[in-house]
């Protein structure tokens, strides 16, 4: 510990992300990113932005690109906040709209960062248990509290939450904000964002990182009432009002327009989830139902851990969380049928040595 760090600094324990390794080439499994590259037409918008305009701040307002989701969405540019991905966002929302007066509630198995989050801005929380099988109970949201955050599809569980589960807790809570991180809700779930016009204390927050496989560009977009876009530049605005770069903007919108070559990528990412959700049952191994681009699964006779380390071993990276209650499970990124297929050969060889 530095001598020269605040208290707080001290005592904060950070976020950790996925393995980034450079030692050697893995098919990596680790860190949900898109197993497709982005629109050609991202690589096309991303060089004719590369000129002598860099020299120039981008526009802080984002007003094109708000532009292009409002039309995607069917909303108004007003109802659009957009910043430098879903995680700064996020940030930007613990700050804007919760604070110490009364806890935040979040599920107790979801996104590491949101106790850090809390923790860094002073936020007192609760979390609420899921059940057997990781499932949100909407009931139990509805209890006096300073704001909900919810990811649906959840992390690292990939279970989905249905919107009419949502909507009580929304109806229970309208006088607190209510974010719902839909960070992989492209994957086959459905998605809140119809709602924003009906709630105002709804704030839907999404991201180009997964489903436009721009996790490297750094865009994440937040959806809700007029009212909660203004807290979210305020924010912004006394931190860094130009948090977009030119090129980040350009490639962004061209990832929007880009429909086709989204659900096209989505469609085989969802498909080889499915092939590898049933190709696991024979060797035993069970799996939570998933609308993301992960699946989460657990063996009964081999440890996660073990697993995990074996896989490794082999030049594959999964995720494992050393955590109460999901110590036991593994978190797999879906990759290209043929990542998946040597996955799927690597657990077959792991599994017949084991059991």
């Amino acid at each position: 510990m530095s001598k020269y760090w605040s208290e707080l600094t001290a005592s904060l324990v950070p976020y950790v992300p996925g393995e980034q390794p450079k030692d050697q080439q893995y098919i990596k499994l680790n860190t949900n990113e898109n197993p497709y590259p982005p629109s050609p037409k991202v690589i096309a918008a991303i060089h004719a932005a590369t000129n002598s305009d860099l020299r120039l701040y981008p526009d802080p307002t984002c007003d094109e690109l708000r532009e292009s989701l409002a039309t995607y969405y069917q909303l108004s540019k007003e109802h659009i906040f957009v910043g430098n991905g879903s995680d700064e966002i996020l940030a930007f929302a613990f700050q804007a709209f919760f604070s110490a007066a009364k806890p935040i509630l979040f599920p107790d198995i979801s996104y590491t960062f949101y106790p850090v989050y809390a923790k860094l801005y002073g936020i007192n929380y609760e979390t609420i248990p899921t059940g057997d099988q990781f499932e949100i109970d909407a009931k139990r949201f509805c209890i006096p509290n300073g704001g909900i955050i919810i990811p649906n599809p959840n992390a690292p569980t990939a279970r989905f939450m249905l919107v009419e589960h949502l909507k009580e807790i929304l109806d229970a809570n309208q006088d607190q904000v209510v974010i719902v991180d839909e960070a992989y809700i492209d994957f086959g779930g459905e998605s809140v964002l119809p709602y924003v016009m009906d709630y105002p204390n709804l704030l839907v927050v999404q991201t180009l990182s997964k489903s436009r496989s721009l996790a490297g560009l750094r865009v994440g977009m937040a959806m809700g009432h007029p009212d909660l876009i203004e807290g979210l530049n305020r924010i912004k605005n006394s931190f860094n009002s130009y948090t977009l770069d030119r090129l980040a903007l350009a490639g962004a919108v061209a990832a929007i327009e880009d429909k086709a070559y989204f659900e096209e990528t989505n469609r085989k990412v969802v498909a080889t989830r499915e092939w590898t959700h049933e190709a696991l049952k024979p060797l035993g191994f069970q799996v939570i139902a998933s609308k993301a681009n992960f699946i989460f699964v657990t063996h009964p006779q081999i440890s996660a851990q073990e697993l995990f380390h074996t896989l490794k071993s082999r030049g594959i990276l999964v995720r494992y969380f050393n955590k109460p209650r999901i110590d036991q499970y593994l978190r797999v990124s879906i990759g290209t049928d043929e990542e998946m297929k040597i996955f799927m050969t690597a657990l077959s060889e792991i599994v017949a040595q084991k059991v």
